[in-house]
């Protein structure tokens, strides 16, 4: 007989901000959840029933992590997928499945992928080392793509010129044409074991201009309904072209003739999500439970129109955190402020997020301008 979902062991792979909100979400339906994480304090400690301390990247410790649970799924990609392969030739099921990790955590991988299924992207050029990189200059201007291990803005670099080559990264990356976009935007994808498929509204991001990782974003994108259309569908096409079960955010380019170009996809809850758990029906973290444990995806409607602000640790502090202007910020109207449990923090290091809600998008606007300008981390 099949066990429900309040008798299975329910193991993710990090412990960081995203755990602790898919946490969150998990104690509306008495998941019992145990985590793994390389950081003994991480935002996850103290709110699930059982922390284990390990290095993500160890298989013996993912195995043996692994072996107490029903089911598995992550909150990183980098983790060790030869060991959540033999979990689940043993059993235990792991979703996203690890060949879908696999696939996506590392850059190279991933955009060889969408070239071989037709999935419209930027053009590239694969490369070994800085050498391989110069060798193509008359491809820039471009990005350079770390091909594993670069997340929030990390291995990024941005080639406009010759005089930028030095930037190369030495390790394995790809070159991709600098796209001159109009927008970026991305889709949350759902998909559970019975093929069902769910999408949230597009939202708009803009991104910080320094640490390359997103500063604010808009739900829903000021797009029209054919652009909304086609990443709606691209996204759905991305899913079940990889099987995946789980949740998975689909970053994309709006390019000023008006295509869509998938820039990058990442297996689990994403930053571009947050503001789902007060201005969506369901929100993205709810809809992964949903998706892993195959039960009905939610709807994914929003209730209202709202902004997320990501807060980042200030420039030129580093220690133990202290929030300056949050009483400032919590006396607006539809602002929620999210903090994620970390005690130190350093620059551009995510410490929490403030969502607002408001029916008035250049309230939103002017809502998001004094979060930015209010709200500041530091030590």
């Amino acid at each position: 007989m099949t066990k429900g979902i309040q008798e299975q062991k329910l193991g993710i792979l990090g412990g960081g901000q995203l755990g602790r909100m898919l946490v969150q979400s998990a104690l509306d339906f008495n998941i019992d959840i145990k985590i793994l994480d390389p950081d003994a304090n991480a935002p996850c400690k103290s709110i699930v029933s059982e922390f284990v301390v390990g290095k993500l990247t160890d298989y013996d410790t993912v195995y043996n992590f692994g072996k107490g649970c029903d089911l598995i799924s992550i909150e990183i990609e980098n983790v060790n997928t030869d060991a959540l392969k033999q979990l689940a030739k043993e059993g235990v099921k792991v979703y996203p499945q690890p060949e879908v990790v696999e696939l996506i955590k590392d850059k190279r991988i991933q955009k060889q992928y969408y070239q071989d299924n037709n999935i419209p992207t930027a053009e590239f050029i694969l490369t070994d080392n800085k050498e391989t990189v110069i060798t193509h200059k008359n491809f820039l201007p471009a990005v350079n793509k770390l091909g594993k291990e670069g997340y929030d803005g990390r291995g990024v670099q941005i080639l406009r010129t010759e005089a930028d080559l030095d930037k190369a990264f030495e390790a394995p990356s790809l070159l991709e044409k600098l796209i001159d976009f109009e927008k970026e935007i991305a889709v949350i994808v759902a998909r559970n074991e019975n093929g069902d498929v769910t999408t949230f509204p597009a939202v708009e991001m803009v991104f910080h201009p320094e640490a390359n990782m997103v500063e604010y974003l808009f739900s829903p994108a000021d797009i029209s309904a054919d652009i909304e259309s086609d990443a709606q569908e691209i996204a759905k096409t991305v899913i079940n072209r990889l099987g995946m079960v789980g949740l998975l955010a689909v970053e994309m380019f709006v390019t000023k003739d008006g295509k869509v170009l998938v820039n990058e996809i990442a297996p689990r809850p994403h930053n571009s999500g947050h503001q789902t758990i007060e201005a969506n029906f369901t929100s993205q973290y709810e809809q992964h439970l949903r998706a892993i444990f195959n039960l009905p995806l939610g709807n994914t409607d929003i209730l209202l129109p709202s902004a997320m602000v990501n807060l980042l640790g200030e420039e030129g502090f580093t220690g133990i955190a202290k929030y300056e202007g949050l009483e400032k910020v919590m006396a607006e109207k539809g602002v929620h402020v999210h903090l994620y449990g970390k005690l130190t923090t350093k620059p551009f290091r995510k410490m929490g997020h403030v969502t607002i809600r408001n029916k008035d998008t250049a309230a939103l606007k002017k809502a998001v301008d004094l979060v930015k300008n209010t709200l500041k981390v530091k030590a």
